[in-house]
């Protein structure tokens, strides 16, 4: 009987190395050059005029709503994220599948029609929009409208961190905790939260990410009212606009650092903590 040939030992290397090749380029081209080219046009003109240009006050005022709108929506949806990861991994009801489908709803939808929905609901034209001016309201065109959008974008990333990882874990620790006299809040800050803190900080990561980059939701709901209600993704495209590249590109770095930093503190968290994260993750133990 004939043994199968097995390839020689130096094609598997070649076949390794040209993967590694191809991957590394793709990530080259696609995500360092693009992130260099930023930080090169940025400091094009020195370093006096970077420093000029995120030291402009509508500069300024857009680094301070952009963390604003994020200090606001993150802890809105790290509250609605363990609700539902606890929902949907503890309970069996009636209309589960619906709310799973609701959590997916920003990933599927375009972030410009999120924002025209609201447009539609809160806007002078708008559903509420004769009761809100009544009460003198003001949602669309101000700093609620952008908390509104940003909670609504960013609303997936804690539930859906969170729930495969409860999911895995089950209830029977909770359920001891609750023999053994424990109250609810305690249970949860006791037994619950220890188990979930690293899948709930990565959620946390993500979503204050991608609540200071939104820009489609934002740009809808906004107005681009200069110094009022843009943040560091507006102001990045009204600079680009005006043709101040110098500014656009030096508030993009911003941005860009801001991602980086999330990127570095998952990093350092995995190399440190990363036997303990994995025995917290799905299917550990």
């Amino acid at each position: 009987m004939n043994r199968p040939r097995r390839r020689p030992h130096w094609s598997r290397r070649i076949g390794h190395v040209l993967l590694v090749l191809a991957a590394t380029a793709f990530l080259t081209i696609f995500l360092a050059l693009p992130l260099a080219v930023v930080f090169v046009e940025a400091f094009r003109q020195g370093l006096r005029a970077y420093l000029s240009a995120i030291g402009q006050h509508e500069a300024l005022m857009a680094i301070r709503l952009t963390l604003l709108v994020a200090a606001i929506s993150v802890p809105l949806n790290v509250v609605f994220g363990v609700a539902a990861a606890w929902a949907m991994a503890r309970f069996e009801f009636r209309g589960k599948a619906l709310l799973g489908a609701f959590i997916d709803l920003p990933f599927s939808v375009s972030p410009v029609i999120s924002g025209l929905v609201y447009v539609l609901l809160f806007g002078a034209q708008g559903w509420f929009g004769r009761w809100l001016e009544l009460h003198d309201v003001k949602i669309i065109f101000a700093i609620p409208g952008l908390v509104l959008a940003t909670i609504f974008i960013t609303l997936p990333f804690v539930a859906r961190e969170l729930i495969p990882l409860m999911q895995s874990q089950g209830s029977d620790e909770e359920e001891a905790a609750r023999v053994l006299g424990a109250g609810g809040w305690q249970m949860f800050f006791r037994v619950t939260l220890p188990n979930i803190r690293w899948a709930l900080l990565y959620g946390v990561l993500l979503c204050n990410a991608r609540a200071m980059g939104e820009f489609g939701a934002v740009s809808v709901v906004s107005g681009h009212i200069r110094g009022l209600t843009t943040t560091m993704p507006l102001e990045v495209e009204m600079l680009y606009n005006e043709y101040n590249y110098v500014g656009a590109f030096a508030v993009a770095t911003l941005l860009a650092l801001l991602a980086l930093a999330t990127l570095s503190i998952k990093a350092l968290l995995e190399w440190r903590y990363g036997d303990e994260i994995a025995a917290h993750a799905p299917g550990g133990h």
